[in-house]
């Protein structure tokens, strides 16, 4: 939208040689980012996924994916998936993990752990990630919202949100998962039970709900989008929420290097804003 791709570097890295992948169940999201730390402080940047996903979202993935079971036997309120990635075989991907989390467990924030025995393992603690946003649908409908807060705010932040959004707006349920290592999850507020129009239900509550999130996104000093852009749906309240001192330099930078509206046009920057 208001850019020009002029020249791009490319950085080779050493290929994967070894990774391990747990799952880790733990009481409360502050816990999860305590484990988070742990690991970052114990292995380094060979942390490279750490996702956090809520127990009743877990049990929607058991309940409606086919082929998917739990991979730890205690029930835990919060559940992450962690993976690391070696570039060298110096030493064991699981034997480093398997260590890291023997140290976290003695300082007793952990239900729970284990760490895939082998790939196939792995790839289906994977599988019950990436199948939380179908596992979400067949539950009913649902507003989505893709925001993020500074790391250290989001254990608050996806506690209250799911609690004051559902005092808001009575009947509704709420609750976030994702990337937690990148300070980005992705927000459901769902329509009460036994909800049977849901375009109906997203038509009326849509614009109330999504200012209602936005303000406390917003007030937390995060960002609306995290990693899907603002496109079309989210301009709007982009307009009413982003600075008259952001969207001038927006407009200036637009104007600059398309002064006759014809990149991309209609997106985040409208053409008559740059008439």
């Amino acid at each position: 939208t208001l850019g020009l791709v002029t020249a791009a570097t490319l950085r080779l890295v050493p290929a994967i040689a070894d990774s391990a992948v747990a799952w880790v169940g733990v009481d409360t999201p502050h816990a999860a980012l305590a484990l988070l730390r742990f690991l970052e402080n114990e292995i380094g940047p060979a942390v490279e996924g750490f996702e956090v996903i809520p127990d009743d979202m877990l049990n929607a993935v058991l309940r409606h994916i086919p082929g998917t079971r739990a991979p730890i036997a205690t029930r835990a309120a919060w559940n992450i998936l962690v993976e690391i990635d070696l570039n060298t075989q110096e030493r064991s991907a699981s034997s480093l993990l398997e260590q890291a989390l023997a140290a976290f467990f003695a300082t007793g924030q952990a239900r729970d752990a284990v760490i895939a025995a082998n790939k196939t393992q792995a790839e289906q603690f994977w599988r019950l990630r990436e199948s939380v946003s179908e596992a979400e649908r067949a539950r009913g409908p649902a507003l989505q919202f893709d925001v993020s807060v500074p790391v250290h705010a989001m254990p608050d932040f996806m506690i209250d949100i799911a609690a004051s959004a559902e005092k808001a707006f009575p009947g509704t349920s709420a609750g976030s998962f994702g990337h937690l290592g990148d300070g980005n999850v992705h927000l459901h507020v769902r329509a009460p039970t036994g909800t049977s129009d849901g375009a109906r239900w997203r038509d009326e509550n849509a614009p109330n709900i999504s200012a209602f999130v936005h303000d406390v996104v917003t007030a937390r000093a995060g960002s609306i989008s995290a990693e899907h852009g603002i496109g079309q749906m989210k301009r709007a309240e982009f307009g009413r929420l982003a600075s008259p001192a952001q969207i001038g330099v927006l407009r200036a930078i637009k104007c600059a290097l398309d002064p006759l509206g014809i990149m991309n046009p209609g997106k985040l920057i409208p053409l008559a804003s740059v008439a």
